[in-house]
């Protein structure tokens, strides 16, 4: 399927109009407070799911599970960060590989990084490509972290002026397409141990070079656009000492032996990255706590006894023992998570 969002490549596009004065036609329809509501009953309303849960719970995973076991499933991502074209491991975009084929949209597709999309903006671009997917008869599957972005795109009537997360009973039951919610939980103490290690992680698999690459000692400080990843003002005071220009080690892991003072900043750097992605996962919860408050209907789905599975195998060495545990870890994904998800769907679609 050809992508039918090409201006939103880039933020001269109309659909960013609040951003830039522009003097052409917009292209992609107005949907802001002013816009009626789509359907009046959840008879005529279109039908998506809606995959949702504080970072690293495993959403990506659930949406592409799903969209295997329910054919002409298309995904649309709804994590601000990962709109942008850049940064893919720092802001933990789904690899293609892990995508199974399966279409996903709205995904790196923002080539301008130095703005910020408004939930207004976002609103306009996923309703739009809701309407593309339905109209060729698939099924979109809504999936991210960005819970502001979230609620933009489902409420009837939305205020761009008013953030429904600060104000007093400000969020709205009232959507304008049918939804099947599905929470992706997980219990604090797990997921925070487990968010440390993913950092470590992703830090092993190339952030640190990846970063190295995007710092620009001219925006240090600037806090827009892709700018906003966790990961990039962290390590702005590294490469500020250490320039990754000056030497390649700069923009490696510190290995044992080299300069204590390097190790010292690298690693001041990666604690506030961990404390930062721990304190995004509190607030994404909250948010979501907000939701399910106002009269959302959201299905939870506790993934605790998974990730802790996951975070025994990653303690054992590679032998039979940790293919058992990553089995067992699978199974249980399947069978309390995974499952409960398909039959979830398959009621709302029937």
């Amino acid at each position: 399927m050809k992508p039918t969002f090409s201006s939103f490549h880039s933020l001269h596009s109309p659909l960013f109009h609040p951003l830039l004065s522009l003097h052409r036609r917009p292209r992609w329809p107005r949907m802001d407070s002013s816009s009626p509501p789509h359907h009046h009953s959840n008879q005529n309303k279109t039908k998506i799911i809606v995959t949702m849960g504080a970072t690293g719970c495993g959403k990506s995973r659930l949406s592409v599970d799903l969209a295997t076991h329910f054919p002409h499933s298309q995904i649309i991502n709804s994590d601000k960060m990962q709109l942008y074209n850049g940064l893919d491991i720092t802001t933990n975009k789904i690899p293609l590989h892990e995508r199974k084929g399966v279409p996903h949209f709205l995904l790196g597709d923002l080539d301008t990084i130095d703005a910020d999309v408004l939930p207004s903006q976002f609103r306009s671009a996923a309703g739009l490509t809701i309407a593309n997917i339905v109209s060729r008869g698939n099924l979109p599957l809504l999936v991210g972290g960005s819970n502001s972005f979230i609620h933009a795109v489902l409420v009837e009537t939305f205020d761009p002026q008013v953030d429904v997360f600060t104000g007093p009973d400000s969020v709205s039951h009232l959507l304008r397409y049918d939804c099947c919610f599905l929470w992706v939980d997980v219990a604090w103490s797990v997921l925070s141990d487990y968010l440390c290690e993913r950092v470590d992680e992703m830090l092993e698999s190339g952030m640190l070079e990846e970063l190295a690459q995007f710092y620009d000692p001219t925006k240090v400080g600037v806090r827009v656009g892709l700018r906003k990843a966790i990961g990039v003002s962290e390590f702005d005071e590294y490469f500020r000492k250490y320039p990754p220009w000056e030497s390649e080690a700069n923009g490696r892991i510190p290995k044992e032996g080299c300069d204590q003072a390097r190790k010292e900043a690298y690693e001041e750097a990666v604690r506030q990255i961990k404390d930062n992605t721990c304190i995004l996962a509190k607030r994404q919860i909250g948010k979501i706590m907000r939701l399910r408050k106002a009269g959302w209907d959201l299905k939870r789905l506790d993934a605790t006894a998974t990730f802790r599975a996951m975070m025994m195998k990653k303690k054992k060495n590679k032998s039979s023992s940790a293919a058992a545990s990553d089995l067992e870890w699978r199974d249980i994904w399947e069978r309390e998570v995974m499952e409960p998800s398909v039959k979830a769907v398959r009621r709302f679609l029937q």
